[in-house]
């Protein structure tokens, strides 16, 4: 989620997940044991093809004939209603930028700890390098190391945990979030011509769109049935893309069906998930899915993801176009800004932060 500002509080020590493979490579601290009912039942996901998240080729929708770009759009408005989730290929991100960016992620994550913690992530606060979303000193933690960085506007970075290792870090991720803005836009107006909306709506009503980037170094756990790499949780984004670094474990989830189904990355796709903030403006056509990350026990895995949201000003609602006596206000309206800030400043669980905006429809 983009960052906030919120105010710092206690937590107590929280290990390093590196540190502790190193460490103690055979066991599990008490504190990443997840209680029986989270655990992931690894042996239970079902891989199988069909089951795999759709696939939006953007180069249908840029360039192709009347009828290819009528059936992707189809497919995307599909594949955000059923799934809320899709991989894009023909995306036009640049794939050595891409790997540039793997490169320089990986590289900030093998520094030794003490240069890593000269941009310490403050407790209650998202950026920064450390463990997002921890609140109490009892709460179950992630095996995973996360980087944040604010990005746009300039107003929410933070120049200080800007790193200055690897050296080329920070021109690379400027020139890869530029990209990844350029995506998010092109396919916020697909989304919105699928919704038979105006193709600008989103971009007129974000203004100056938030962008933030979280970068998650899940490294290999030697009991991977007990711990979870990232806790289940929708995001308050618009739009998140992820990148999972090549090479690594499949390690995505989402829960679909009542099942929860690992996303099997296509080299060189990008894969998209509808955030909140969509659910609430298409209300509720367009849901915000759970997922988490698992860990692998021989593999380690990285991701990098960018969330896009619309400016901390706007007041977000249900689209008057999307609202009618079929399909009733599902949700009140409410400040973005206030939204992000009660995001950032609780543990992730599930879909609830989203509980406050829904009004009860039902007779």
């Amino acid at each position: 989620m983009a960052p906030v500002p919120v105010s710092p509080i206690s937590v107590g020590h929280i290990d390093d997940v590196q540190e502790l493979r190193k460490t103690i490579p055979s066991r599990i601290p008490q504190r990443f044991v997840r209680d029986r009912i989270e655990r992931p039942r690894l042996f239970m996901t079902n891989p199988t093809p069909c089951k795999n998240i759709p696939v939006i080729d953007l180069s249908n929708l840029q360039k192709g004939s009347k009828d290819e770009f009528r059936a992707e759009l189809l497919q995307l408005s599909a594949s955000c209603e059923d799934w809320g989730f899709f991989q894009v290929i023909n995306h036009e991100v640049n794939l050595s930028l891409v790997e540039s960016l793997e490169k320089v992620a990986m590289e900030f994550f093998m520094l030794p700890l003490e240069e890593k913690q000269k941009y310490p992530m403050l407790p209650g606060t998202v950026q920064g390098y450390g463990q997002a979303f921890v609140f109490s000193e009892d709460q179950k933690l992630d095996w995973c190391n996360m980087f944040a960085l604010g990005l746009e506007p300039h107003f929410i970075r933070n120049p200080n945990l800007w790193p200055t290792k690897p050296a080329t870090f920070s021109e690379t991720l400027e020139a890869y979030s530029r990209e990844i803005r350029k995506l998010c836009k092109n396919l916020l107006k697909y989304i919105a011509i699928g919704l038979s909306l105006d193709e600008n709506v989103f971009e007129d009503m974000f203004g100056a769109a938030v962008q933030a980037v979280r970068m998650n170094y899940y490294p290999a756990c030697p009991r991977p049935d007990l711990v979870l790499g990232l806790s289940p949780h929708s995001d308050g984004s618009a739009l998140t893309v992820l990148q999972q670094g090549k090479g690594s474990s499949v390690g995505l989830q989402i829960f679909k069906d009542n099942t929860w189904v690992p996303v099997q990355p296509i080299p060189n796709a990008l894969v998209i998930n509808i955030g909140d903030t969509i659910e609430v403006l298409t209300n509720g056509r367009y849901k915000s899915v759970e997922h988490r990350a698992v860990t692998h026990k021989e593999k380690d895995r990285l991701s990098i993801v960018t969330f896009y949201a619309p400016s901390y000003d706007l007041e977000v609602g249900p689209m008057p176009e999307l609202v009618d006596e079929n399909e009733p206000c599902k949700y009140r309206r409410y400040n973005h800004g206030e939204y992000s800030k009660n995001y950032v400043t609780n543990k992730l669980q599930g879909k609830k932060a989203l509980e406050f905006a829904k009004i009860n429809t039902t007779n």
